[in-house]
């Protein structure tokens, strides 16, 4: 069975200063960046659903995997990690899933950037 994988929404990951429009996390060309003021979204392109594994199917494990991560000024995953976990094996499931998606990425004016956001993978059996 595949579980449902929507991004139910793609908020800020909360690692800003409030109002900025600039994440703490540094970097070369402005670092990263967390959608709000004049910094827009990523907006999700390309999705891959992730898959359950034999033993969380067996076991009927239902919920949600937390993921904050990097949708780079191309569009590609970076920085995976795991906020608030369900299962591991479901965890890793959904890290492999979302390294697959692709997103147009977010832009301050009109310029691409690196922008941080949490996705939230439900899994649920049918």
């Amino acid at each position: 069975m595949a579980a449902s994988a929507p991004v139910r929404g793609l908020a800020s990951a909360p690692v800003g200063v409030p109002g900025s429009g600039r994440a703490r996390v540094g970097g070369i060309g402005g670092g990263v960046y967390h959608a709000g003021g004049s910094v827009t979204s990523p907006r999700l392109i390309a999705q891959v659903k992730p898959r359950y594994t034999g033993d969380a199917l067996a076991q009927k494990v239902q919920g949600s995997v937390w993921l904050e991560l990097v949708v780079t000024r191309d569009g590609r995953i970076e920085g995976v990690r795991v906020t608030q976990s369900l299962d591991l094996g479901l965890d890793d499931e959904a890290m492999r899933a979302v390294r697959l998606w692709r997103f147009l990425p977010g832009r301050l004016g009109n310029t691409p950037v690196d922008v941080a956001i949490t996705v939230v993978m439900d899994f649920s059996i049918h």
